[in-house]
């Protein structure tokens, strides 16, 4: 049971990663036009994110509350960003580079339970954990970052992001396969 919960959270977070990726690829191509529209697209983005959520919470035979707390907080948050935009885009480094270091560190908890079963991929798990919260104090600590390179840090958080995820995933059928 905790293995498909494990799998769909997996799932969800891969979701929640290509939208990521979506978004600072626009960043990367179209900075000044995005400067205009990052507040609706993250507004956005945080209520795709809570609504995910709270799919995964109502969805999952185990309700995990820590879900329906993300998945409340993704959406409110959501609605102030796009309720109070120019407010909001002066916090939008801080925001952003807070939640990369969150998912960091949530990732990292999970490889290290990795270690424990032995599993090859934790080494590495680790190495993109360890990059991913580098991206995000990168984020917080460099106030005249470019939206270009913005851009591309949201995209290598976004990419590492994905293949931890895949990873997880294909270590997780390998031990239901072994048990």
């Amino acid at each position: 049971m905790l293995e498909k919960f494990l799998k769909r959270s997996s799932w969800t977070d891969i979701v929640i990663s290509i939208i990521f990726l979506l978004f600072g690829v626009l960043l990367i191509v179209k900075p000044n036009e995005t400067l205009d529209a990052v507040s609706v697209i993250l507004g956005i983005v945080f209520i795709s994110m809570g609504v995910l959520k709270l799919v995964e919470y109502y969805t999952s035979d185990t309700k995990e509350d820590y879900l329906l707390t993300i998945a409340l907080i993704a959406v409110i948050f959501g609605v102030i960003i796009l309720f109070a935009s120019d407010a909001i885009l002066s916090l939008f480094r801080i925001i952003l580079g807070i939640w990369i270091i969150g998912a960091g560190t949530m990732d990292l908890q999970i490889i290290l339970s990795w270690k424990q079963v032995k599993s090859p991929y934790w080494i590495i798990s680790l190495l993109f954990s360890i990059l991913v919260m580098f991206a995000g104090v990168i984020i917080l600590i460099n106030q005249n970052i470019v939206l270009t390179t913005l851009g591309i840090i949201i995209v290598v958080y976004a990419i590492l992001d994905i293949i931890d995820r895949i990873i997880f995933i294909t270590k997780i059928n390998n031990f239901l396969k072994e048990n």
